[in-house]
């Protein structure tokens, strides 16, 4: 499987609560497309989240997320990493 990184705008002010209750919402659907995702990351200030994830397609990525409750429309595939 391919890892993506998305991107979520407009999340301005996100507390560490709320951004815990959407990472959850999409662990409890993320099995139905195939979709797992890794970790979350927020910047309240500017109201972006980046969520990375491991999944069969863009696709699948974005479809859990808009049905979590919390679309997106910027998904990139990470095809090189290190740690």
């Amino acid at each position: 499987m391919t890892q993506f990184m998305d991107v979520h705008h407009g999340m301005k002010g996100i507390t560490a609560e709320q951004l815990s209750a959407a990472h959850r919402a999409d662990l409890a659907i993320e099995s139905e497309e195939g979709v797992h995702f890794e970790k979350a990351w927020a910047d309240p200030e500017s109201g972006t989240v980046y969520c990375l994830s491991e999944a069969p397609s863009q696709e699948a990525v974005m479809r859990v997320h808009e049905r979590a409750g919390h679309p997106v429309t910027e998904v990139h595939p990470v095809p090189l990493s290190v740690s």
